[in-house]
């Protein structure tokens, strides 16, 4: 299949460099890329924080005192 893309001339120079470098075509290095991104890792998935992320008996406020706040974040 054929496609067109639009890139930049600093990035088409750079790329042209590159594949001159490596003894190959621009065709074989952009493949080479879209297998990478292709064949990649899976994205990961972010743990999002669910609030509250400190329960308290008031909402909206909550009492702690240095010790207790060490405790909860392994502060030597």
């Amino acid at each position: 299949m054929r496609t067109t893309l639009d890139i930049p001339d600093t990035k088409y120079s750079r790329l042209k460099t590159k594949a001159a470098h490596e003894r190959t075509s621009i065709r074989q290095i952009v493949l080479r890329c879209i297998d990478k991104e292709l064949d990649g890792e899976v994205p990961r998935r972010v743990n999002r924080l669910t609030q509250p992320i400190l329960k308290s008996y008031a909402p909206g406020s909550i009492r702690l005192n240095n010790e207790q706040i060490y405790d909860l974040i392994g502060f030597p």
